[in-house]
């Protein structure tokens, strides 16, 4: 127990309760996960510790987590099975239905845009961005935003998102749209669309279609049913 409680310690900074005096500290109550499904799901990582978060808000490439150094980076062709096991922890198999991933279904994500996030050699985060098109205009879906829960409410999903808009806007991307939680991705300037301004390929709560623009006047030029690919 000794040895747990040193390891879990060193991840979250937690105390082992009820651990016998003595014992190195550990892990403390356990987690209470929101409804989360990224940027297609409600509070995308907005994971809540169900005693108070240590909370972490620093520039993206030098976050650190606990006494672990967070490491924000572009994401590499041998992260994916890292990362499809943290989707399937997040969002199960349910996701497969969702408007958001049949907007991305055969789409490959643009690797200049997709970070990762890395606490020590362990993969704790990820965000991915894929290219769509409206009529004639270009634009971008973001989306999955992942956060393992077990590192949620440390700044991690904020650090990939600056780093990934960053990345677009000096890209010179025009537009960004997602489907996710209004009041979670308004810190980063996205907004509700106007109705009927872009159609996706399903349902999908008027309320939690955002977009973001990059360029002034982006989202005039764009209009009518979304597709994606390049």
């Amino acid at each position: 127990m000794r040895a747990a409680c040193h390891r879990r310690f060193a991840l979250t900074g937690k105390r082992c309760y009820g651990a016998p005096a003595g014992d190195a500290p550990a892990a403390g109550a356990p987690l209470a996960r929101s409804e989360n499904d990224g940027p297609e799901g409600r509070g995308a990582t907005t994971d809540r510790l169900t005693d108070p978060p240590f909370l972490i808000d620093a520039p993206p490439e030098t976050v650190t987590v606990t006494t672990l150094p967070l490491v924000i980076r572009p994401e590499t062709p041998r992260d994916n099975d890292a990362i499809e096991r943290l989707h399937e922890r997040a969002f199960g198999p349910g996701r497969y239905a969702r408007t958001a991933f049949r907007l991305r279904e055969g789409v490959p994500h643009l690797p200049d845009l997709s970070f990762t996030a890395l606490v020590g050699t362990l993969l704790v985060g990820s965000i991915r961005v894929s290219p769509a098109r409206a009529g004639s205009s270009p634009l971008l879906v973001l989306g999955p935003l992942t956060v393992d829960p077990a590192f949620g409410s440390r700044g991690i999903g904020g650090a990939l998102m600056r780093a990934s808009l960053d990345a677009a806007r000096e890209g010179g991307h025009g537009l960004v749209i997602l489907v996710g939680d209004a009041p979670y991705y308004a810190r980063f300037g996205f907004r509700v669309l106007p109705p009927r301004k872009l159609i996706l390929p399903g349902p999908v709560d008027p309320g939690r279609f955002l977009g973001l623009e990059l360029r002034e006047g982006a989202l005039a030029e764009a209009g009518g049913s979304v597709v994606g690919g390049a």
